[in-house]
């Protein structure tokens, strides 16, 4: 075969190849990482808990998947899942809010962009709020607020440690002031939980923004970070274009936060079941054992778990 014969039938056959990858990963057989751009089985990349094979990055995690992830097998107990979203505003950009809420809930098969709920983490009961940026980017709206509200007074009236996973763009811009009195409505409900001294950690992931960081994202008695989530307020551009100037490196980065003290640890997400369960257990003595769920449950002591601090490695 010539070398022109041989530079036209690969021509021919790399378009084959490209189209073959294309159908696989449409239908779901691999996935590509956007970070590194390497195809993953998808099957190996979901018992790795979606984290890149080859280059740890760690991919968005849908509600349903983070519950199986963390959540003993069969003891997950969901709570108000009947609450809906309304459109008291009568909001409307470039279609009406109603809309939006429609084509949303039947995209994702979600009433909202949390879904709430109780069960064990390796024999010991918690409760947990697992934020879905699927819906609307995660925003924080009115039933956002009132199902981690009701979340928390449950999880305090039943002396239950609470976890909740944060994953938002901020409050919905469709909701106006009702949307911002969550970030308030739902710092009360913690403060009462912490004056029952009971225990509330937030696991930050990608992304972590507006309105939740400025509220019950960063007020938690041990706060917790999934590797490189971005993790902020107002926007980086924002940021640099009121100051006018450059920004440090790696801004905004759950790494950065660690360094200046603004969370407690990075915990890659195929570690993250077992450290909950590590300082939920450590902090037990603390909580009532009167608890419905304790009564039925035993555990093992948790390993210990190797956890990345601002001082470095150490170990909980």
């Amino acid at each position: 075969m010539s070398l022109f014969d041989w530079f036209a039938n690969r021509q021919k056959t790399e378009p084959k190849v490209q189209q073959q990858q294309e159908r696989e990963i449409a239908d779901g057989l691999w996935t590509k990482c956007p970070n590194c751009g390497v195809l993953s089985y998808t099957k190996d990349l979901l018992a790795n808990q979606l984290v890149c094979l080859d280059c740890g990055h760690h991919n968005r995690v849908e509600s349903e998947e983070r519950i199986r992830q963390l959540v003993d097998a069969n003891t997950w107990n969901c709570l108000d899942e009947q609450i809906r979203p309304t459109d008291p505003l009568k909001f409307r950009d470039r279609k009406s809010y109603s809309d939006r809420i429609r084509e949303t809930q039947e995209k994702t098969g979600l009433t909202d962009a949390v879904r709430t709920g109780t069960g064990t983490i390796d024999g010991l009961p918690f409760a947990l709020g697992v934020m879905d940026f699927r819906f609307m980017g995660g925003s924080m709206g009115s039933v956002v607020g009132e199902k981690l509200c009701r979340l928390t007074e449950g999880a305090t009236d039943e002396s239950l440690p609470l976890v909740i996973i944060c994953a938002s763009g901020g409050a919905r811009m469709q909701e106006g002031m009702l949307s911002l009195m969550q970030m308030a409505k739902i710092s009360g409900a913690l403060n009462r939980h912490r004056e029952a001294k009971l225990l509330y950690i937030p696991v930050l992931t990608n992304p972590t923004t507006g309105g939740v960081t400025a509220s019950f994202a960063m007020l938690g008695d041990i706060i917790i970070a999934e590797p490189k989530a971005t993790i902020g307020f107002a926007g980086k551009r924002v940021i640099e274009q009121t100051l006018r100037e450059k920004l440090p490196e790696g801004f905004q980065t759950s790494e950065y936060l660690l360094k200046h003290g603004f969370v407690d640890a990075i915990v890659p997400r195929t570690h993250l079941k077992k450290t909950l369960a590590q300082l939920i257990s450590l902090h037990q003595p603390f909580f009532p054992l009167l608890s419905p769920l304790n009564s039925h449950h035993h555990h093992s002591q948790p390993e210990l778990i190797p956890l990345k601090t601002a001082q470095g490695q150490t170990t909980v």
